[in-house]
């Protein structure tokens, strides 16, 4: 899983307050949530993906543990 915490180790508070800024002259303070909302889904809709491939990719293996059943 991909990890951010390392690239904010490095950075001072008055760094972040400065990104912060330069962040809301960019877009505003409206446009700020909408960013985030589409950020959000866009994280959700991957994890949704991942998640599906996860399961069609053990799916085979579930199968091949359950017995077999003759009639």
């Amino acid at each position: 899983m991909l990890n951010l915490v390392p690239l904010f180790l490095n950075l001072g508070t008055g760094e972040i307050v400065i990104i912060v800024f330069v962040i809301l002259l960019l877009f505003g303070g409206k446009k700020i949530p909408e960013l985030m909302r589409g950020m959000g889904k866009g994280v959700r809709s991957f994890k949704d993906g991942m998640n599906e491939v996860e399961q069609e990719l053990k799916k085979p293996l579930q199968d091949d543990d359950k017995p077999e059943q003759n009639a």
